[in-house]
């Protein structure tokens, strides 16, 4: 495995390369303004439409576009970016404002899905859905890319607040999507963690796709969402809440579109950081309490069982790989396998200072058992020949893990660091300067504090006695700790 890993440099034979290779360079002097805004949608879309294959259309840095309907690609190679190339908030703005009634309205800023659209870029730009604090709308997500194509990139992209289900979405077409790269971008907030107004962050559905090094924050049903997509690669990327919950960090639990196939397809090396404590910190402690009681309820699921129970009978997603992912923070599941077959999962850890926590909720099945919270679970009746990590703990029903929920307050949040709350992060907000480039080097950094704290407060409070739940309404099966 660790050969196979090192020798999947590219996923298409080459396709995506080409394709990049191709790309003519932009003009650095000229970009479309936003203004006059009644007419910024029509003039970027006849710009693309006329411009033939391998046009680039730059948009202005710092400028606000509000477009009334999607922006879409139409023809192979073409381009969409802010002039310059910049990575922080200077990026151009694709705000999402056209109308919207009874659930249905316009929802995608861009659209890269058209029969010729291979070789389609989308860079270094940021995308507003604009949906606050309204219900979903019925749609596509923020950005729409894939479809019958292959070598389109995604990089150095800001994506949040979609109306939709997700911020980015790469749709499979008639399965013959290939090589698409996700790479460099910044993605969240996205949906809402009410019931049934979740989004998620990255959603791929593509053969050999490459996703790496992005940064996810806020999503609220699934951090990325992997749809099978055989021989795809899903790596270096840093997934964390902060005020709302998130149901799946990574997910690979559907069957559909690619009937559960995960061949060559492996998850490794990412960071996923649930819920920490938000009241001031105690020396003295290691758990705190989280205002908005955030967790993240599976880090990584894994089988259509654990997200749809019984939905999708005994078929299985099946091949795939997921290994040495970190994990710190509050969770319910570490991570949960159920109705799998020929999976991988080793090298994955629990680091720092981690809780696993949360109930039955109102949602689960009276005719389900739910598991306690743990690190690691699975359920061998359903999963078959796969190679598991020895911390597995083996449960008798992983049916719609998805119900359980966090605790009503209590002191059961570990403190920590994440992306949003670390000293270098807060000093690149301060400087003007969102961007991902950053990441890297903040998530080491607080993993590694994460890692230290964790050690340091373990050998303090092994000196005092475990505080008591500071409301009596706090149960004991809400909680299992490391």
């Amino acid at each position: 495995m660790e050969h196979y890993l090192r020798s999947r440099t590219t996923h298409d034979g080459g396709l995506s390369r080409r394709y990049h290779d191709l790309a003519p360079r932009a003009n650095t002097t000229n970009c479309e303004p936003a203004d006059p805004a009644n007419t910024v949608t029509d003039r970027l879309n006849t710009l693309l439409k006329n411009g033939g294959s391998g046009y680039i259309l730059q948009l202005c840095p710092g400028q606000n576009y509000l477009i009334q309907a999607p922006i879409a690609f139409a023809s192979s190679n073409q381009e969409i970016s802010t002039l310059g190339y910049p990575t922080t908030d200077k990026r151009a703005i694709l705000t999402v404002n056209g109308p919207v009634s009874n659930g249905q309205g316009h929802t995608t800023a861009v659209d890269g899905s058209c029969a010729t659209c291979s070789g389609v870029r989308l860079r270094n730009i940021q995308i507003d859905g604009a949906r606050g604090i309204a219900p979903p709308t019925n749609g596509g997500g923020n950005i729409e890319m894939g479809g019958n194509n292959v070598g389109q990139l995604i990089e150095y992209v800001r994506s949040y607040d979609p109306r939709g289900w997700t911020c980015l979405h790469i749709a499979e077409g008639s399965l013959d999507c290939n090589g698409v790269i996700v790479q460099n971008n910044d993605i969240g907030p996205c949906g809402s963690d009410a019931f049934q107004e979740w989004a998620d962050g990255i959603s791929v559905s593509c053969r050999n796709a490459t996703v790496r090094n992005n940064m996810v924050e806020g999503a609220t049903d699934g951090g990325i969402v992997v749809f099978g997509s055989p021989g795809s690669q899903i790596y270096n990327n840093t997934i964390w809440i902060l005020n709302q919950t998130l149901l799946g960090g990574i997910n690979l639990v559907d069957y559909d579109p690619w009937s559960g196939d995960f061949t060559g397809t492996v998850v490794h090396n990412n960071a996923i950081l649930g819920g920490f404590a938000t009241d001031n910190e105690n020396s003295t402690e290691s758990k705190g309490s989280n205002f908005e009681n955030a967790v993240i309820k599976i880090g990584i699921a894994i089988g259509p069982r654990t997200w749809f129970g019984d939905k999708y009978g005994s078929n299985v997603v099946k091949n795939g790989a997921v290994m040495n992912n970190n994990f710190t923070g509050a969770f319910s599941y570490g991570m949960a396998v159920t109705s799998a077959t020929n999976f991988t999962v080793e090298g994955n850890l629990m680091i720092g200072n981690t809780s696993f926590i949360g109930a039955r909720g109102v949602n689960c099945s009276a005719s389900d058992t739910v598991p306690d919270p743990a690190p690691f679970i699975v359920e061998l009746d359903t999963t078959k020949s796969s190679t598991l990590q020895t911390q597995f703990q083996s449960i008798n029903d992983g049916d719609s893990l998805t119900c359980v929920l966090p605790p009503n307050g209590g002191d059961f949040w570990p403190y920590g660091l994440n992306p949003s709350n670390s000293t270098a992060a807060a000093l690149a907000a301060s400087a003007g300067k969102r961007t991902t480039g950053i990441a890297v080097g903040v998530v080491l950094g607080v993993l590694g504090c994460a890692v230290a704290s964790w050690f340091f407060r373990k050998w303090y409070i092994s000196h005092t006695e475990s505080k008591q739940l500071y409301n009596s309404s706090k149960k004991a099966e809400y909680v299992q700790r490391l």
